[in-house]
């Protein structure tokens, strides 16, 4: 009995997962078409960091930076503010993309938000 609990709670955790991460994959995609870009490009490794720093106006040259640790972490966070401010966000928004990424993702994704372009 205790084994059939258990097999059923952890095939729960696994749809949970699946479920979320497919959730994920539709905000990116969204995102990225928002911004004039493929969606099916947030599916591509390393890609679909070339478009999130096309998105936001860096040159493609910074993929490098991240990976240097720890400059990797304020490169990050410089991206994450630069997208507020593609969508004309400010700094407020750039926190809530930063520490509640999922909901301000999906806040971005199907909210009335229009992609300004770069700042850079």
């Amino acid at each position: 009995m205790y084994d059939d609990m258990m097999f059923g709670l952890g095939a729960g955790m696994i749809v949970f997962y699946l479920v979320f991460i497919a959730f994920g994959v539709v905000i990116q995609w969204r995102v990225y078409e928002k911004a004039g870009k493929p969606g099916w490009g947030c599916l591509i490794p390393i890609y679909n960091v070339f478009l999130m720093l096309e998105i936001v106006g860096r040159p493609g040259w910074w993929i490098a930076l991240l990976f240097i640790p720890g400059v990797n972490v304020v490169i990050s966070i410089i991206i994450t503010f630069d997208l507020a401010a593609s969508f004309g966000e400010g700094v407020g928004f750039g926190f809530g993309l930063l520490f509640l990424s999922m909901i301000f993702w999906a806040i971005l994704a199907f909210g009335d938000y229009q992609y300004q372009g770069a700042r850079f």
